[in-house]
């Protein structure tokens, strides 16, 4: 299929980003399953389509998103209509109910999707179709980076988009301009469930400095950094962006990125030099973050899913 291209009725990065969050696709009928985790927490995954299917897509979604995520319901449901097996892991405390420990997840959680993927594996026919969105496109290409070839007999093919692999840089973008509407949207969820996890672990967080938080930065500095072992939002940021390890990269990937994405600067794409062979970059002009609308108004959803599909049936890539 053809590179993407924005529709001309939907102008600039911020209108793409958010009007197709608002343009969500119908519902996906989603069977969910409970794990219990290694270390005595749970995670929620939400299944669709064929049991017996041969072929198995595995989704991890983004910041605070979930399968009810508008680029979930799209990617999920073409993919069930065409006949495969699906399944949306959620980060800890993003499937509606706390997770019982004070850690919930993070950026460059890759030995989270280590786990998940080692265990869904066990029970495939055959190598995983992975798929990232923001956050949980970076956390896919931390982990690609960091298994190497360790990650081929897991995983068939992955794709990430819209992933903030310059971690650093993106994380200050969205402190500026009008990037603090999504910030301020982002904080009324973390701060929610932090308080929730503060009432069940007094002490486990500065409760005054993460209700005080007013970006990111701050709220990673007092809650993200010191419940995941890092030093502080530098050393999380700095420690979790997946770029460093393209070269590692093993697995046929495709890497979706906007350059008019609000959340990552255009200059961040620079990044990309250096990957290795079995990584594949596309960066459209227009898209903003996990949009991709295309067509007339009010537009659909199908460009980003078939284009994934695409690339996990293209047996040429490298």
């Amino acid at each position: 299929m053809g590179p993407y291209a924005a529709p001309a009725w939907l102008p600039g990065g911020h209108a793409q980003t958010i009007f197709a969050a608002w343009r969500r696709p119908r519902p996906v009928a989603f069977e969910r399953e409970r794990w219990d985790t290694p270390d005595g927490d749970f995670i929620d995954l939400d299944w669709a389509g064929p049991r017996d299917a041969a072929r198995r897509l595995v989704l991890f979604h983004g910041l605070e998103g979930s399968s009810r995520s508008h680029y979930a319901r799209s990617i999920v449901g073409r993919a069930v209509s065409e006949g495969w097996r699906c399944v949306v892991p959620h980060f800890r405390g993003c499937s509606g109910e706390v997770n019982r420990l004070p850690r919930a997840y993070h950026s460059g959680d890759y030995a989270e999707i280590d786990w998940i993927l080692r265990r869904l594996r066990q029970g495939s026919p055959s190598g995983l179709e992975v798929v990232g969105v923001s956050l949980g496109g970076n956390a896919l290409l931390k982990w690609l980076g960091e298994s190497g070839e360790d990650a081929i007999p897991i995983a068939a093919h992955a794709a990430a988009v819209s992933a903030p692999f310059d971690l650093e840089a993106a994380g200050h973008a969205l402190g500026r301009g009008f990037n603090k509407v999504y910030t301020r949207m982002f904080l009324g969820s973390l701060k929610k469930k932090a308080d929730a996890k503060l009432a069940r672990f007094p002490g486990s967080v500065d409760a005054h400095a993460m209700r005080a938080s007013r970006n990111l930065y701050e709220f990673d500095n007092a809650v993200t950094a010191p419940l995941h072992g890092f030093r502080d939002t530098d050393h999380y940021w700095q420690s979790a962006g997946s770029w460093p390890g393209f070269a590692a990269i093993r697995v046929p990937t495709l890497v979706i990125n906007a350059r008019n994405d609000p959340f990552m600067p255009e200059k961040s794409l620079e990044r990309a030099r250096g990957a290795s062979k079995h990584v594949t970059f596309e960066f459209p002009a227009g898209g903003g973050h996990a949009g991709f609308l295309s067509g007339p108004f009010p537009g659909r959803h199908g460009w980003l899913a078939a284009r994934l599909l695409e690339f996990f049936s293209d047996r040429r890539t490298p």
